[in-house]
């Protein structure tokens, strides 16, 4: 945990350097470089919760400085047919958070106020919040996307939705996908079914 403490007290910065970026590609280099310090043992499994809820919140409000300090545009958005302009992984990673949670539904998280309330404690609730401050008018209307997820009665089937769209909109995307970097930790061979 001390690891992740030190990791957390130098990503702005490091992470910053390594992935100058704010979009989807990049967010997947840094989840990547993660990987990577997983795979080398460098962090262990212990860390899974304080890398991702941690770490990445680091992450995002770097990235979300940069966004909003230089209105940074996009590449390759969706507009309102997109999850998000910048960020996917903290919506998937967020609602693997809130699976099981007694109060909060999908149905609640369109909400300002109550994204707004939950915020701080919930990942999710965090980018959704961050959308309200930075977009104006009806949330159906500038977040389709997210608001079609709003109907999904569980977050277990929003998460597991979340993760294949993940897999459909960036990982199978050529313009994402032409920039990772491949090698002996992250291999582009097929994964072995055992």
């Amino acid at each position: 945990m001390a690891l992740v403490r030190a990791m957390n007290d130098c990503a702005c910065t490091l992470m910053l350097l390594l992935f100058f970026g704010c979009q989807t590609g990049h967010e997947l280099s840094f989840a990547a470089f993660l990987c990577c310090l997983f795979k080398l043992r460098i962090l262990r499994e212990d860390d899974y919760i304080g890398i991702v809820f941690s770490v990445i919140r680091s992450y995002l409000v770097v990235t979300r400085k940069l966004q909003t300090r230089y209105r940074m545009e996009p590449a390759g958005s969706q507009g309102v047919w997109g999850l998000d302009d910048f960020q996917f992984l903290p919506f998937v990673w967020g609602s693997s958070q809130l699976i099981g949670h007694p109060r909060l539904l999908p149905k609640s998280f369109p909400d300002q106020s109550i994204a707004k309330e939950f915020a701080g404690d919930y990942l999710f609730m965090d980018c959704i919040q961050f959308i309200h401050q930075m977009k104006t008018g009806p949330f159906p209307e500038h977040s389709n996307t997210l608001w079609g997820i709003s109907g999904v009665p569980h977050w277990a089937k929003v998460n597991s939705g979340l993760i294949k769209m993940y897999k459909a909109e960036v990982l199978q995307k050529f313009p994402v996908i032409q920039h990772f970097v491949f090698g002996t930790l992250l291999s582009i061979q097929v994964a072995s079914d055992h």
